[in-house]
């Protein structure tokens, strides 16, 4: 079994910075791809970023230059640092991992974090 435990999120004035983590714990060979969606209410769930397992990165075009994506592979855990935040970014934040339980079968499978809430005030 493989289990995500989220942390990092509150409240914060607009311009502050928050720093989310994200560590996988249980059974499996390895992670893949590890990335951080985020879901404002009435709107639909959007990639923020992503992280592959040689450390190239993606962003959405609304966090460029203001949000980093990171790893520390020994310790299975992903971190979004957020700067510059804006009432926009105001969502539940999700990390997503991609792991592959076995070393003789390279099927991957998709694990979520419980979610945390960011709210940025104005």
């Amino acid at each position: 079994q493989v289990e995500l435990v989220e942390s990092g999120g509150g409240l914060v004035q607009a311009g502050g910075s928050l720093r989310l983590s994200c560590a996988a714990s249980g059974s499996f060979f390895s992670i893949n791809v590890m990335a951080w969606y985020r879901q404002a209410p009435g709107k639909e769930r959007e990639l923020v970023a992503d992280i592959s397992s040689t450390g190239s990165t993606t962003y959405a075009d609304s966090v460029k230059g203001r949000f980093t994506i990171s790893r520390d592979i020994a310790k299975n855990t992903v971190y979004l640092q957020m700067n510059s935040l804006v009432p926009e970014d105001t969502a539940i934040y999700r990390c997503k991992t991609m792991i592959r339980r076995s070393r003789y079968d390279t099927t991957q499978f998709g694990y979520w974090g419980q979610g945390t809430q960011v709210t940025v005030s104005s």
